[in-house]
């Protein structure tokens, strides 16, 4: 079982700045969550979607560089594995430039049942557009 990476571009805007002139910290942490819902509405079917939906139950996020007004940005997104009712993804985000990584993130989620909001098992119709698997 492979994941499957999902990446999306964007440009530093002056908006994502803090009072030093560069990326402030709360906007990789929007970027992350930005980019795993985008690969869910990319890769989940309407009809799972509007049944379960998944609650951030912790982050670990790694700063490694500082990122400036104006660079392109790479964001990488896969799910590294999951159990029962639990998933954990990853997000790598680069500069394009240079290639130099600018955080590591980690976020395990939750699956949630959306009419009770309790946790519900993760199913093979679920996590199959995630990953390739090897046929034996």
């Amino acid at each position: 079982m492979t994941p499957i990476p999902f990446q999306k571009e964007l440009k530093v805007a002056p908006e994502h700045l803090d009072e030093q002139n560069h990326v402030n910290n709360l906007e990789y942490m929007k970027w992350v969550l930005d980019i795993s819902e985008a690969h869910w509405i990319a890769k989940t079917p309407l009809s799972i979607r509007e049944k379960y939906a998944w609650f951030v139950v912790d982050h670990y996020i790694q700063y490694k560089q500082q990122a400036f007004l104006g660079e392109e940005l790479v964001l990488t997104t896969w799910i590294e594995n999951y159990s029962k009712v639990k998933s954990e993804r990853c997000v790598h985000i680069i500069r394009q430039s240079d290639g130099k990584t600018i955080v590591e993130a980690r976020t395990n989620w939750c699956f949630i049942d959306q009419q009770t909001k309790k946790p519900t098992l993760i199913t093979q119709e679920v996590v199959k557009p995630y990953f390739e698997f090897e046929s034996v």
